[in-house]
Parts: structure tokens; C-alpha cells; sequence
């Protein structure tokens, strides 16, 4: 794990002493970006040390934080002022916050919130949702479940990221309900389709990038330029809805099947922090055309794991997967969807794609561990799921791992009965 800066040293320790634990997913060299609330009071902006919340937005009010000079980024609860502000900033921020909380240099007045005692709200507003198809064990999947196993991949998987524009209304924080969603359904045998509730509810597991640098409309990115503008990083499910996508993804991809709602993790896990855990994307297949080809190591070597809890019942792992397998990285992607002159903004979310591996147990979605339905999931209590039921709990966690260890938190939902269709 090699040593990027001071942020970095694992031997750096924290007087919150909670973030000393071994298993901590905030420890001192983490320092993740959220948006908290306590009681009744206002929202306001947060960073995770251990199990408590430094209030950074009442450090910049006492003048102990000064991002921007004769300015106040954290004071509207929301973090896009302060993702405005240039990599430069971010990287001193989090420099300065690291030695503020360092157990040798650190200030043990700072203002701090159990994170047992605050809610947890979207850190960002969402400007836009792109979601992507990045990893290629996932594509040959799908493809193989619903065309050619032996032309599972479309001709330009391998040339380009595949991705298709979501909803940003629906983007939502962790812990938020998910109601089942209606739609068109249509089986193969039926003459006409008809309106109901999904019975094929699904999850995807995948890792969301944040825009933290803008562009203007017809500026292309290098893949240099897309990686310095990625603020951080949150895990992110985007629930699906298989039966409703098999009927309207022709001939323009998902639509209703995908709108209705995608779970973000609460804490921002920054570039910085991340950046000693940098792994390489897998080996080209064929050669990527000049304008997508890397200099750096852009993708991260994240454990990813899926729980899935019935209603009721304890929780199960049901995969464990890798941000590293992923095709493409999220600076590509970045990359590709400005290439056309697409103007990027500030709180834009670039979805992964679902992250799937090589071995039967780190594939990132129901349809898959459930070969669409044919080989069920058996829970503990005997019961068994071929995809989600009323009731039923999906938490999503990842970390890297190293001589400490950096964690996103969870992102998790549970699913609530559909709403009584319209006549």
C-alpha cells in the first residue's frame, strides 16, 4: 500500500479513540464527506471520524475552517458549494481536518455528534444520473442469460462505456424506504401486456462517482482531467425491476424499470483517501481508442459484499465482489460521457454498473446469483428468494483493506408493498 502523502500514514492515530479500531471504517486516514442532522436541528455538512461526526460546519462559522475566504460552503447543509472549489481545496481540507483530529496535534474541543444520535441526509444534490454497464463479467452475464452465450457481449462493449441517462429525483439516501414499483408486464406467452406490480424486484451493486469539477458544453475530458475531477466515491444500488425491463428496454434501454429509486450510502468516500488502494483495470480485450487509454491505475481495490435480510430475520451475505474487476474505470467513464461536448456539473453521479466478479458468489445482482430465478438463494430460516420480497432488507458495504482500513459505511433499503395501480 504505498504512501501518497501525510493523510496516508497508518501509523497516524485519532484522539476520538473509536477510530483506532482495527475495524473501523473511519479511521483517520478516511475522513468521508456527509450530511447529518440532530434532533430537530438543521442540516448541516459532517466528516466521519470513528463513531462520531465532526460538525465541520460550525468549525467554519468559528473561523477554524476557511475553504474559501469571506465565504460560507458548509453553511447550506448541502456539500456541492464546497465540491465547487477546486482538487487543491479538497486535498488541504482534508489535510487540515486530519491534523485537527491527529491525537498529537489535535484540538479535543472540536464539535462532535454520535453518529448513533444523527440522521443521515443526501449529501449532494444530485444534478444528474448516468448509469453505466462497466463491468464485463456482468455483460456476459446478461448477455448470456437473454442472447447468444456465445456472442454475450454486444460488438461495442469492448470499444466503449456503455452507459444510458437515470433519474435524479429518485437518487436517495440510505435507509430511505423502497416502494415496489408498477409497470407494464408482459410474459412471453402473453398476447397483451398488462399493469401490475414487479414480482421480479432486483438490486445492483455498484460504486457511484460524484463530479466535483464542472465543464463546460463541447469540452471533451482527458482521462487525466476526468479522474482529478471526481470529488469521492459512495456505494450505490440501483434497484431494478426485471420484469418491467424485459418488456420496454427495446429498442431505447431501461426505462420505468429503473427509475423509480437509487440508494446511495451516506458518506462521500473522497479521491484522496482512496488513493493508495488504486488498482489497475483488467487487460484489454482489443485496444481502447487513444482518448480512453489511462496513464494511472484509475480503478480501487474495494471489497464489496450484498446482505439480504428477510423481514423479520437475521441477515445473509449473498455475494462478495470487487470494485477491481470493473472494465471500465469511473474516469473513463467520465471521460466518454463528455466527449461529445455533454456538459458536466457539479453533483453529477456516475453510476458503475452492476459489479460483478468471476466466481459464482461475487456476482452483483439477484438475476444473476439466481440465473433469473431458476437457482434460488436459500435464507437461513429456510425460506428462499429468487428476488426481493415485501419486507425484505438489502444492505450493501465496502472497504479497502491495507495496513488500515478505509469503509464506505452501508447502503441499505427495505422494500414496501406497491401502491394500488391507478384505474
Amino acid at each position: 500500500m504505498p504512501l501518497t502523502d501525510a493523510t496516508h500514514d497508518p501509523e497516524r492515530r485519532s484522539w476520538v479513540d473509536s477510530a483506532n479500531a482495527p475495524d473501523s471504517d473511519f479511521p483517520i486516514q478516511n475522513l468521508p464527506w456527509g450530511v447529518f442532522s440532530a434532533g430537530d436541528g438543521p442540516r448541516r455538512v459532517g466528516v466521519a471520524i470513528g463513531e462520531m461526526i465532526v460538525d465541520v460546519t460550525a468549525l467554519e462559522a468559528d473561523g477554524v475552517l476557511e475553504p474559501a475566504p469571506g465565504e460560507q460552503v458548509f453553511a447550506r447543509g448541502i456539500l456541492n458549494p464546497f465540491m465547487a472549489l477546486t482538487p487543491t481545496v479538497w486535498t488541504e481540507t482534508r489535510a487540515r481536518l486530519a491534523d485537527l483530529l491527529d491525537a498529537a496535534t489535535g484540538d479535543r474541543a472540536l464539535p462532535l455528534v454520535a453518529q448513533s444520535d444523527a440522521r443521515m441526509h443526501l449529501p449532494v444534490f444530485v444534478r444528474s444520473f448516468t448509469d453505466f454497464y462497466a463491468s464485463k463479467e456482468h455483460a456476459t452475464n446478461v448477455g448470456s442469460m437473454f442472447r447468444d452465450p456465445d456472442n454475450a457481449l454486444m460488438p461495442n462493449w469492448l470499444h466503449i462505456p456503455i452507459g444510458y441517462n437515470g433519474r435524479a429525483s429518485t437518487v436517495v439516501v440510505s435507509g430511505t424506504e423502497i416502494t415496489r414499483p408498477l409497470g407494464q408486464l408482459k410474459g412471453p406467452d402473453d398476447d397483451a401486456p398488462r399493469l401490475g406490480p414487479s414480482a421480479k424486484l432486483d438490486i445492483e451493486l455498484e460504486l457511484g462517482a460524484l463530479v466535483g469539477t464542472a465543464t463546460r458544453m463541447g469540452q471533451p475530458l482527458t482521462t487525466a482531467q476526468a479522474e482529478a475531477a471526481i470529488f469521492g466515491y459512495v456505494l450505490l444500488n440501483d434497484w431494478s425491476a426485471r420484469d418491467i425491463q424485459v418488456w420496454e428496454y427495446q429498442p431505447l434501454g431501461p426505462f420505468q424499470s429503473k427509475a423509480f429509486a437509487t440508494s446511495i450510502s451516506p458518506w462521500i468516500v473522497t479521491r484522496d483517501a482512496l488513493a493508495p488502494f488504486r488498482h489497475p483495470t483488467p487487460p484489454r480485450d482489443l485496444p481502447l481508442l487513444p482518448y480512453l487509454e489511462e496513464a494511472t491505475a484509475n480503478n480501487f481495490d474495494i471489497h464489496l459484499e450484498i446482505d439480504l435480510a428477510a423481514e423479520g430475520c437475521a441477515p445473509v451475505t449473498v455475494a462478495r465482489t470487487n470494485a477491481r474487476y470493473l472494465y471500465y474505470s469511473a474516469a473513463q467513464q467520465l471521460t466518454h460521457h463528455a466527449l461529445s461536448g455533454c456538459a458536466m456539473e457539479v453533483g453529477d453521479l456516475l453510476g458503475s454498473g452492476t459489479i460483478s466478479g468471476p466466481a459464482p458468489d461475487s456476482l452483483g445482482s439477484l438475476l444473476e446469483l439466481t440465473w433469473n430465478g431458476r437457482d434460488p438463494i436459500a435464507l437461513p430460516d429456510g425460506q428462499e428468494r429468487r428476488f426481493l420480497e415485501d419486507g425484505d432488507t438489502v444492505t450493501l458495504r465496502g472497504w479497502c483493506e491495507g495496513a488500515y482500513r478505509i469503509g464506505f459505511g452501508t447502503c441499505s433499503g427495505t422494500i414496501r408493498p406497491a401502491p394500488v395501480p391507478p384505474a
